[in-house]
């Protein structure tokens, strides 16, 4: 798929909670002396949800953008935790930014992948001419059960990204995108339900392997490009190895995917998975090197990017706070904590 206008990103940020909670933490809880699935993960505190990671991420996406947040014409927020089940967060975003009320927003669900859902939907209007700027925002929070693997897995962390036509300005454009979905029962969580549950054999081959390698493909036939073509791979991160794996299939060498695999720090951050590993590569990445990116979400299906770097990268990547930096800003909790933070105990 490829607009009839060249979209960009004009700006992008990221937001990391501050707190940390060590695998190995939850591992002496529930008596797990197995191999752990990654080092640790972040967690919000108490006055910390979806709304807030979105909030700080964009105010750092507009910085970058370099532009007043009433010139936004959108503005869409894609999670899976948001804080309200009637009254949408994408509301609340765009008026703590100070974004005029004269906009569409919409709070996006798929999953993992609903935050490039939001960037599918921001590059459609912007291609198209609707508006001149559009906010799309993936972010989440931890719902793993506890004792669950997704307990060891599932972080909190979200970012932002301000799309606009092509320009000296924009940091990168996206040559093309492609969608792929079925029908998968991998993972869900029913109405009054507080956590999710997973089938665990559809989650790997059936469902993040086929939707990932299935939207991949297509993109390459599309663009007519190869894995040598691209200096970085992103790929939807709900463990330290699943994206990997799926790259080094598809042809991706490791070392082309390492600077975007962000889950063994912070854990899967659900719908900010792949655009915070998409942030953390255009915080190192160089004008004219392109990026391959694919996102996945639960249910089940994936969107693929290819976007290019900008010269404009350079100047404004300096003008909000690195993906690296807000990781390693943090503070360990214990899981004594991180059940009251989480509000794991039902009054």
């Amino acid at each position: 798929m490829k607009p009839s206008i060249d979209v960009g990103i004009l700006g992008y940020g990221c937001y990391v909670p501050i707190n940390r909670l060590k695998a190995e933490e939850i591992a002496r809880i529930w008596g797990n002396e197995g191999k752990l699935p990654l080092d640790e993960k972040a967690v919000v505190s108490l006055d910390e949800d979806t709304i807030t990671i979105s909030v700080e991420a964009s105010r750092y996406a507009l910085s970058r953008a370099m532009i007043d947040a009433k010139k936004l014409g959108a503005v869409y927020v894609g999670t899976e935790s948001k804080p309200y089940a009637v009254k949408p967060s994408g509301t609340i975003v765009a008026a703590a930014i100070g974004a005029s009320p004269n906009i569409m927003t919409a709070d996006y669900e798929f999953a993992c992948k609903a935050g490039t859902e939001a960037f599918q939907n921001c590059i459609g209007l912007i291609g198209s001419g609707m508006v001149d700027y559009a906010l799309a925002i993936g972010a989440d929070t931890a719902q793993g059960r506890p004792a669950d693997a997704l307990e060891y897995t599932a972080g909190c962390g979200g970012a932002a990204f301000i799309f606009a036509k092509k320009s000296k300005e924009t940091v990168a454009y996206v040559e093309a995108s492609c969608s792929h979905v079925t029908d998968t029962p991998d993972f869900w969580r029913r109405a009054h339900e507080q956590y999710p549950r997973h089938a665990g054999r559809f989650t790997g081959a059936p469902s993040y392997y086929y939707q990932i390698t299935s939207a991949a493909k297509a993109l390459m036939n599309e663009v007519g490009t190869e894995p040598d073509d691209y200096d970085y791979a992103v790929f939807h991160q709900p463990n330290a190895y699943f994206p990997v794996r799926v790259g080094r299939s598809l042809g991706f060498p490791v070392e082309k995917i390492k600077q975007g695999l962000l889950t063994p720090r912070i854990g899967n951050t659900y719908a900010g998975s792949s655009p915070m590993g998409l942030a953390s590569v255009l915080d190192v990445a160089n004008p004219g090197e392109k990026i391959f990116m694919v996102s996945y979400g639960s249910g089940a299906g994936s969107d693929a990017f290819s976007i290019v770097v900008q010269p404009g990268i350079v100047d404004k990547r300096t003008l909000a706070p690195m993906t690296s930096t807000l990781i390693e800003r943090k503070r360990n909790i214990d899981y004594a904590m991180y059940t009251r933070y989480r509000r794991k105990i039902m009054m």
